[in-house]
């Protein structure tokens, strides 16, 4: 479905600048997917596409750099920061690494800290934990150990893994940031460390998108289609996180629903939600919950796109055991006409937008794809990526879903 492609490749395109809260990302992505709607004639509630609401949210608008014994890292592929990090500015800072021994041995501990306050100012020495080296109740003493010097003191993590980004609502008082190991000599015990980050909590307003097509008879239910459109933004000012799968493709299936029903109605109205906030914790689901358009009880059925972008092994539905009976609609469906390898089945789950609806006491489902792609909450999330292996299928199996459910109307 080439328009779809077209509408992952465009929101994951640097001009929407990750789809966050840093050079009004999200407000564009929201003024677009508005546009495409009202290019195709869906109608609004309360003559508006949107719903605004705020929250406070931690950004990194400007400088964003760490050199490591003078060698300079890459932001977001060899270092990120954590998203409480606050604006934090050093040109030698010393940092020491935490043995095993002096995880166990308190005066050993408090050697090494006595030591690194004689080096220098607080504000000029930290501490760095190598997490991956360790298992067990080693891990978790050396976690917590880290919480505690991370109230007083710069914490570094050195990790082997991929990066998983997030989003903050506030700021901690030091910094911590996340490197990959094979940046920097990990053998060593001591590092000199350069950083100069921007950071700002601001309050923010964000907008849910919101639009339907009336149902071929006059109809007081509801079939919901919905979708997040947000993602995580920048960290800094040259570093920004696509969310090619998470959730561009969401968005741009939502979009496609969107098309179809605006050329054929079905037998219930038909919405199409695509949510702000909820990479921040489901904030622009939340408030719609509370500031329903109109009443949840008329929804028949929410459906939550999310993690469109693959689908060689299947999907996944989240709450298909609170609502056995959709499950199994949904499932011999795709049993008889094969759109997906499998769709299988996975309990309630506070993981996407879905969430705040079935708590409300709408039924809803929240399907996910699953295939090779791993890329998640990273900078390799882009739209090159992606597959849309079954992107089509998931197309047509949404649509012969909703027409079984508005039938049982």
């Amino acid at each position: 479905m080439e328009q779809g492609r077209l509408t992952v490749e465009k929101l994951c395109s640097p001009a929407f600048h990750g789809r966050g809260y840093v050079n009004e990302g999200d407000r564009l992505a929201a003024d677009f997917i508005a546009g495409e709607l009202e290019k195709m004639g869906c109608k609004f509630f309360k003559n508006t596409a949107f719903q605004p609401f705020r929250f406070p949210v931690n950004t990194f608008p400007g400088q964003m750099a760490c050199s490591v014994n003078g060698k300079k890292l890459i932001p977001g592929k060899e270092f990120v920061v954590d998203p409480s990090c606050p604006s934090f500015y050093a040109d030698s800072l010393k940092i020491y690494r935490i043995s095993v021994a002096e995880i166990y041995n308190g005066k050993k501990l408090k050697n090494k800290l006595s030591e690194a306050a004689m080096s220098g100012s607080k504000l000029g020495v930290g501490f760095a934990f190598h997490f991956s080296l360790w298992k067990g109740d080693t891990l978790k003493k050396a976690k917590e150990l880290a919480k505690v010097l991370g109230e007083s003191m710069p914490v570094i993590e050195l990790i082997d893994t991929k990066f998983t980004w997030s989003v903050s609502q506030e700021q901690s008082r030091y910094p911590l940031l996340q490197i990959q190991s094979n940046a920097l000599d990990a053998s060593m015990d001591e590092w000199i460390f350069s950083m100069k980050i921007d950071a700002k909590v601001i309050d923010h307003t964000a907008r849910n998108v919101i639009a339907y097509v009336p149902a071929k008879k006059k109809s007081k239910k509801y079939f919901v289609f919905s979708a997040h459109y947000d993602h995580l933004g920048q960290m800094g000012l040259e570093t920004y996180f696509p969310g090619g799968n998470d959730n561009a493709s969401g968005t741009a299936l939502l979009l496609e629903m969107a098309r179809y029903y605006s050329k054929n109605p079905a037998e219930v109205n038909i919405v199409f939600m695509a949510f702000a906030g909820e990479e921040v914790g489901l904030l622009g689901s939340q408030y719609y919950t509370e500031h329903p358009v109109f009443p949840l009880k008329d929804i028949q059925f929410l459906f939550n796109l999310d993690i469109m972008g693959s689908g060689e092994e299947g999907a996944t539905v989240v709450n298909a055991t609170l609502f056995p009976e959709q499950f199994e609609t949904l499932k011999s469906i795709n049993d008889k006409q094969q759109f997906l390898p499998k769709v299988a089945s996975r309990g309630a789950a506070a993981n996407s937008d879905h969430y705040f609806f079935t708590q409300k006491g709408v039924p809803a489902f929240f399907m996910y794809t699953m295939g090779p792609n791993k890329h998640y909450h990273d900078v390799y999330d882009t739209y090159e990526e992606l597959s849309f292996s079954k992107f089509n299928s998931i197309y047509q199996l949404l649509i012969d879903f909703e027409k079984v459910i508005a039938w049982k109307r």
